[in-house]
């Protein structure tokens, strides 16, 4: 294993929602666990900040976040939170700040992943650098933490262009660095009869419409994912599985990439601002042709890319035609997953972007003074 010349300090703050840890949560819970395995892999020390149960902890409590504790799991949600969480995450924030301002001297920069506002802060109520990932389209604490950090040692990078052009127009630069995928984990699949959707079951990713488009080409389709929202799920799921769809819930990452590998097409269905779209990169690392409504950065991922399709979005007639000539030329030119799992290495692989991700954190992680030198551009 090739090790990083300089190796790096790096304190990871993942999202407090869910445990790193498979299966995952969602994309950006899998985005951060690779980044932690991966920067150890290349010799830096890193330390992990994340919800309880997480992969990679260490034994620093102060690091270790909370997580959502509903009454009955109908309750949960991936957009609200029980009472009295939203203080009980803030006051783990406040406490992790305050080790970090002891142990200053233990780290180099910080990687920053969370959607809570204040490792934003850290940046200067630390002074320490800070590299803070935008996920998701813009939001309001994050805004306002990015407003009072703009003399501090702190830069934002975003997963695509058209999250950096959101986050732009509220007044927040941001450097692009697309997500990437552990292709030595996405391997090839031979393909098969039946289509595939993958992600959180949650309204905006609308894998109802999934079904409903594998319907109209009178093709089948599994359902895999975490379910987010139980009232979607229950009003608009349920009743679409039988002959034409089926749901077989959450899997670890070894149980998806089989499933993803053997289907005809993945179907990707975001109805709103998606900012990647990482099953998009997944899928066509199996060599599994994608047919995605044509939002937010999804267009970017597809770029170039063989075995690939877009419709507008919410149109499901166009997006079943789409899907079943990708599939039906799949059938007829067996080289055509081949051409596309080698796309996905070439352009979304994690070992053709970890040198972005050293030079921004080291650069980021410089002295005051030394980042005085003109920009690099990224």
């Amino acid at each position: 294993m090739i090790r990083a010349m300089r190796p790096l300090r790096v304190l990871v703050v993942a999202p407090s929602r869910y445990p790193l840890r498979q299966p995952h949560a969602g994309g950006l819970e899998a985005c951060v666990w690779d980044r932690v395995r991966w920067l150890r892999a290349r010799g830096h020390e890193v330390a992990l900040c994340a919800a309880e149960g997480s992969d990679y902890l260490g034994d620093v409590p102060e690091f270790r976040l909370p997580v959502p504790e509903w009454m009955r799991p109908e309750e949960s949600s991936d957009t609200e939170y029980p009472e009295g969480y939203a203080a009980a995450v803030d006051a783990a924030y406040d406490a992790a700040l305050d080790r970090l301002i002891v142990d200053r001297h233990l780290y180099d920069v910080v990687d920053n992943h969370s959607l809570h506002p204040a490792p934003i802060r850290w940046s200067r109520a630390a002074d320490i650098p800070v590299v803070t990932t935008l996920h998701t389209p813009p939001l309001e604490p994050m805004l306002e933490a990015a407003a009072e950090v703009r003399d501090s040692p702190h830069r934002f990078v975003a997963v695509s262009q058209a999250t950096a052009r959101a986050w732009s127009r509220e007044g927040v630069d941001a450097f692009v660095f697309p997500n990437g995928i552990d292709t030595d984990q996405w391997t090839r699949g031979d393909g098969g009869a039946s289509w595939v959707w993958s992600g959180r079951v949650v309204p905006e990713k609308a894998p109802h419409l999934a079904i409903e488009a594998a319907r109209s080409a009178g093709a089948h389709i599994v359902l895999a994912g975490r379910i987010g929202d139980v009232d979607y799920f229950e009003q608009e799921i349920v009743p679409r599985l039988g002959v034409h769809a089926r749901y077989v819930g959450p899997l670890r990452q070894p149980d998806l990439c089989r499933l993803v590998g053997s289907s005809a097409v993945a179907l990707v269905t975001p109805m709103w601002e998606e900012p990647f779209g990482l099953v998009i990169a997944e899928a066509l690392a199996t060599g599994t042709p994608v047919a995605a409504f044509d939002i937010g950065g999804v267009s970017e991922v597809l770029a170039g890319m063989p075995g690939s399709a877009t419709v507008m979005p919410g149109d499901v007639v166009a997006l079943g035609k789409a899907a079943a000539e990708l599939a039906a030329e799949g059938a007829r030119e067996p080289l055509t997953r081949a051409r596309t799992r080698r796309a996905a290495v070439r352009q979304h692989s994690l070992a053709q972007r970890y040198r972005e991700v050293e030079r921004v954190l080291a650069h980021t992680a410089q002295p005051v003074a030394a980042r005085r030198v003109p920009a690099v551009s990224w």
